[in-house]
């Protein structure tokens, strides 16, 4: 009998743009745990960049439960050391058997500091390695990538040293990722960024809106947003020698703003696909607006 070829492994990312939806559709959330195994999966919630550590891990397990998920343990990172154990009830220990793992909004300077080249960043990376998915909001969308925005400014004009690159988890590394994008209006800091390095493509996501990328390179625009991608690595800029605060010349550059049902291709920079997925938003819009289920005026 021939032996049987290995299943193909494949790695996802679920990069979330914050204040997803909880309570209706729960699109984005749903997408997590049917990327985990439905079921079977087996989540593990790092609240550790929230403030509210406790509160922000009990919706998510609610909210989990809910969509079908097996099991949700929480792994609340407060130290470097604790970060560090290798017991076998530690951190590492529980995301080691996890199907999915989701890190929750809040400081992501604060997530880095704390998982950053420790056992838990580590156990994440043989997650993802292996086929679990990696997701997060809000904070835990930004500390994805290798340098991540760990402060700046907003606005639409790109400035000179508007905001800060920090050290990420390093598991999308050609990407600067940036979140709640349309609505804190961050177009300005991510074009300053790419302007100053770029061999790196901006990636912003809108809230309620997740990038799902597969195999770190196919993106597919899941939600009720868009995610905007900034291509500097033509663009003519004075990035090396502008005064700080000054307004940056940023001079052809290449965006593409995607809504759901778009997928695009991260290594070549190029949309790949485009299925219109107008008559969903139009659904979602009128729930919103009449959500006793009458039927509105004509």
């Amino acid at each position: 009998m021939s032996a049987q070829p290995e299943p193909t492994i494949h790695r996802s990312l679920l990069i979330i743009g914050g204040a997803e939806d909880k309570m209706g559709r729960a699109t984005v959330l749903r997408r997590f745990v049917r990327l985990a195994g439905g079921e079977r999966a087996r989540v593990v919630v790092i609240p550790s960049a929230s403030a509210f550590a406790d509160e922000a891990a009990e919706v998510y397990a609610d909210v989990f439960a809910r969509l079908g998920a097996d099991r949700t343990v929480t792994v609340d990172i407060q130290s470097r050391a604790e970060a560090d154990r290798t017991d076998a009830g530690c951190g590492a220990a529980a995301i080691d058997e996890a199907t999915g793992v989701f890190m929750t909004g809040g400081n992501q300077l604060k997530l880095a500091q704390l998982i950053g080249g420790t056992e838990v960043g580590r156990a994440i990376h043989r997650a993802y390695e292996r086929g679990a998915v990696i997701a997060g909001t809000s904070a835990g969308a930004s500390i994805m990538s290798r340098f991540m925005i760990s402060m700046g400014d907003e606005g639409i004009t790109p400035r000179q040293r508007s905001s800060q690159l920090t050290a990420g988890l390093d598991l999308l590394p050609d990407v600067i990722v940036d979140q709640h994008f349309a609505q804190r209006t961050r177009y300005g800091r991510l074009l300053s960024l790419v302007a100053g390095s770029p061999a790196l493509l901006g990636m912003g996501v809108d809230e309620d809106t997740a990038a799902e990328i597969t195999d770190g390179r196919v993106l597919t625009v899941i939600g009720d947003g868009g995610v905007f991608i900034a291509d500097a690595r033509r663009a003519v800029t004075d990035a090396y020698e502008a005064a700080e605060d000054a307004p940056l010349l940023v001079s052809g550059a290449v965006v593409h703003t995607l809504p759901a049902g778009s997928t695009f291709d991260l290594q070549t920079a190029t949309l790949m696909s485009f299925s219109e997925m107008h008559p969903d938003v139009d659904v979602r819009r009128s729930e919103r607006e009449h959500p006793d289920g009458s039927s509105p005026v004509v």
